[in-house]
Formats: C-alpha cells, structure tokens, sequence
C-alpha cells in the first residue's frame, strides 16, 4: 500500500487541488491518508492540512474509507524560538489529539504518531497518555516517528507503527537531518522481529530522482551515490518504468516491507507513484539495486 502525504494541503497546494488529488487516489483505491498537527507550519498556521482533509471527509462522505493518521508533538509553540515544540508532555499529547480531532471532524483516528523525540519527557509517559486516549476510543493505534532504537525498545508493544525518513540512496553516516531520524538497518530488523508496520516519508527525495529541476540534497553527495543511481536507472530502464516507480516498489518489496508517504502537487505525480503498487521487481532486479 502507498499512503498520500498531506503536508502542504491547504497552503503551498490549495484546498480545491487537495480535493482533486484525495479524490483521484481514493478513485484508484488509496485509503492511507497522513498529516499532523504541524502542517505546514512555516507557510501558515499549522491548521491547513487537518482542517482540509476534514472538509474533504465531510463532503465525500468517506471517513469510512479511510485510514486516517496524524501526528503530534511537532507543533511550534507560538511566539517560541526556532525548534520550539509543543513535545510530548502527556497533557500536550492529550490536549494535540483533541485539537486534531476537532480539525479533522471526526471522533478518532486509526494512528496517531509521536512526531519527534521529546529528551525531556520519558517515553513511558507519553505511551501512557496515548494508552488512555486508545481506551477512549479517540487513537486506534500509536505510533512512533523519528525516533532512535532505544526508544523502540522501551515501547514495546504499546506501539504498532513506525515512521522514519527512508529512500533508496543512502546519505553520508553521521549526515544531519536535525530532528529527522532514518530508518537505520538496526530498526528495519527490529521491525521484522517484532511485526511493527513501518512507513518511511520522502522517499522520492522532493522528485530529485526523475526532474531535472531539482537536486539531491548535499547529504547524498558521496562515492556510494552514483552505483546506486546507476542502477536504480538499470532497473527502470529494463522494466520500461520511472525511477520513482523503482523507489516505491522497491520499498515495498523490503522486509520489513516499508509503505511509503508520498507527497504529491499533481495528478501526473500521483499516477505515477500509484504505478508502483503494481510493479513486481523480481529477484535478479531487486539484487542489482541491493548490492550496488
């Protein structure tokens, strides 16, 4: 499955083409839609993407049809200094969810994330905040996103979901992400080991896979870069399909499995990621992109 990332619905993209573009991929079959309570902070208020996919719920009808996930704990404090967030407090996380709920026009949601690491407030007590929200009916299931293996560990299995920053080119060790956490091998194998669903956001690097208007970030620009590029367009070029089609396919044949968050300003973008869910690579693609 592909989930549709939200983050810049209701500001950078408008709430008629966030319309068109939940329509079109609930139309081929998507039901995972991703915010948070953040989105998209630095062009707006932070409102816009629950508050636009709550309208969109309300005139289709199809709360039903969705696996609707947000996240909380990244919200800027208002007038705060830069990197200034709400956190992870249990009467923060509480008082987010309610706030979200009521942007979002529903009861629940199915997943709600941990959206940063919190250093000030141990993991135990925002899990014990996201626990009396699930037996409230408010959360479904908790999540976690960028956040270190330690942090996983303590969780256990209070949680079922884990989202990290995760592509096909591998940056630099050490390269700064500043509060974004990879998806690091120690974490896919604990994922494996303990059935935890993992998703991995920006997969498709901002489109510097496939346009020529956009480049890799300097976190990339090692000697493992290029081998991995050479065969990534190997592989699309044999099967006749685009590099971010490889990428998300790719992740999806992972193990664990990885579902990717996209995010998407255009009907052509969102057609070919959903070309993905149909792309089998077989073993002799799927070695080549590995070992190179």
């Amino acid at each position: 499955m592909i989930c549709l990332g939200t983050m810049n619905f209701g500001t950078a993209t408008d709430r008629a083409a966030a319309f068109r573009l939940l329509d079109v991929f609930t139309e081929r079959g998507g039901r995972a839609v991703d915010t948070a309570n953040c989105y998209a902070s630095w062009d707006g208020t932070g409102d816009e993407s629950e508050l636009t996919i709550g309208a969109w719920l309300r005139a289709r009808g199809a709360r039903d049809r969705i696996r609707l996930a947000t996240k909380v704990g990244g919200r800027p404090v208002p007038g705060g200094a830069l990197m200034d967030f709400e956190g992870l407090a249990p009467a923060a996380v509480r008082s987010a969810v309610e706030d979200s709920l009521r942007r979002l026009g529903t009861d629940h949601v199915d997943v709600c994330f941990a959206h940063l690491m919190d250093p000030a407030v141990p993991i135990e007590d925002t899990l014990g905040a996201f626990e009396e929200l699930v037996e409230a009916g408010k959360v479904r299931e908790i999540g976690l996103s960028n956040q270190d293996l330690g942090s996983l560990r303590r969780a256990g299995t209070r949680i079922t979901w884990l989202q990290q920053r995760h592509s096909y080119l591998q940056p630099f060790p050490g390269a700064p992400f500043g509060p974004q956490q990879l998806l690091t091998p120690e974490m896919a194998a604990y994922a494996r080991e303990t059935g935890l669903a993992v998703q991995g956001y920006s997969p498709l690097l901002s489109g510097a896979y496939t346009r020529a208007d956009r480049a890799f970030w300097p976190h990339y620009d090692h000697p493992g870069t290029e081998p991995r590029l050479a065969a990534l367009r190997k592989v699309a070029g044999d099967l006749g399909v685009s590099a971010n089609q490889v990428v998300l396919a790719w992740m999806l044949a992972g193990r664990p499995a990885v579902e990717p968050v996209i995010g998407v300003s255009s009907e052509e973008q969102l057609a070919d990621c959903l070309g993905a869910t149909g792309l089998v690579l077989g073993d002799e693609h799927l070695r080549c992109l590995e070992t190179a």
